[in-house]
């Protein structure tokens, strides 16, 4: 049995063994669920755990998707990912803010345009979704649930701080391994409206503003010129608006359409869904704060050298 142990313990990965020394040392603590390290935790048995994630049998598991992955180092390499998104969210005197595009690409062509970025965490929890789908979709539906079991043992709903800090936590446990998350967590407790950004190597800031996503630096043009801690809710959806469109009229892997979310102390709700290429050329439509169109050509008509106004 002794030789069967030291043979099992030398002839994994050292990824694995890292996982596994992870466990242990949780176990040993008695601070968290077997559950937390099995991709079906909370489906049906929660109390004698479930078996772990597979593990690649190779020695570094991020090294050998940087060797098939990365096409600046290796352009024949054979996966080509590009990968691309805009999400951004941030307080002020009347809540958070989310706002996310909807595009989808795979390589150079666009897979879909209807993608929901916002993942609900419960109604007064959002999170968002950048780098890879598949991971902030399962982590984040999964924090969720460990939200529902929180508020059901102790009768009170999870702050935003423990729910950044528990997914922080679970994915720094597969650091390494492949993971791509960039997410904020974002809402409404007793000490009033948080944001939090998370992702999958388990950092973990708290700030008043933030942007994920290959558009995010067109977005942060636009959100750093305007934002101020006392905006009207009027003004902050429009600055959330604009800067989506910032970042999906510059940035080829955003756009589609927006999708606005607005954080109160009831809880959240969704604003609306707004057409990029119709904001180009004619504005947002019939709602509070809107300006008319957010075109180049539309806003400078009349105004500019190439196009002088009419002489009176």
């Amino acid at each position: 049995m002794a030789m069967n142990s030291f043979a099992a313990r030398f002839s994994t990965t050292s990824a694995q063994s890292d996982l596994r020394r992870a466990q242990a040392a949780t176990a040993d603590e008695g601070g968290a669920f077997d559950s937390a390290w099995g991709s079906q935790a909370g489906f049906g048995n929660l109390v004698g755990g479930v078996p772990a994630f597979a593990i690649p049998g190779v020695t570094d598991p991020s090294a050998f998707l940087r060797m098939h992955t990365d096409d600046g180092a290796d352009p024949s390499c054979r996966i080509k990912l590009q990968h691309g998104t805009t999400t951004l969210a941030f307080r002020f005197q009347g809540g958070v803010i989310v706002a996310v595009d909807s595009r989808a690409t795979a390589g150079s062509y666009v897979a879909s345009g209807t993608v929901k970025k916002v993942i609900e965490i419960n109604p007064y929890l959002l999170g968002t979704l950048a780098g890879t789908a598949a991971d902030c979709q399962y982590w984040e539906t999964y924090l969720g649930m460990h939200c529902r079991l929180h508020e059901l043992r102790n009768g009170e709903r999870i702050s935003v701080a423990a729910a950044s800090k528990y997914l922080s936590n679970l994915v720094y446990s597969y650091k390494g391994m492949g993971l791509g998350m960039g997410t904020m967590i974002c809402g409404w407790d007793n000490t009033g409206p948080s944001v939090y950004y998370v992702d999958a190597d388990g950092t973990r800031m708290k700030g008043d503003l933030f942007s994920v996503g290959s558009g995010s630096t067109h977005a942060y043009g636009v959100l750093d010129q305007g934002y101020r801690w006392d905006l009207t809710v009027s003004e902050a959806h429009e600055l959330a608006r604009r800067s989506i469109y910032a970042a999906g009229h510059r940035d080829a892997y955003t756009g589609n359409s927006c999708n606005l979310y607005h954080i109160e102390r009831e809880g959240w709700r969704f604003v609306g869904n707004y057409d990029i290429s119709t904001m180009h050329y004619e504005g947002p439509g019939d709602v509070p704060g809107a300006g008319g169109a957010y075109g180049y050509d539309v806003r400078v008509a009349g105004r500019s050298s190439a196009d002088p106004p009419d002489d009176e």
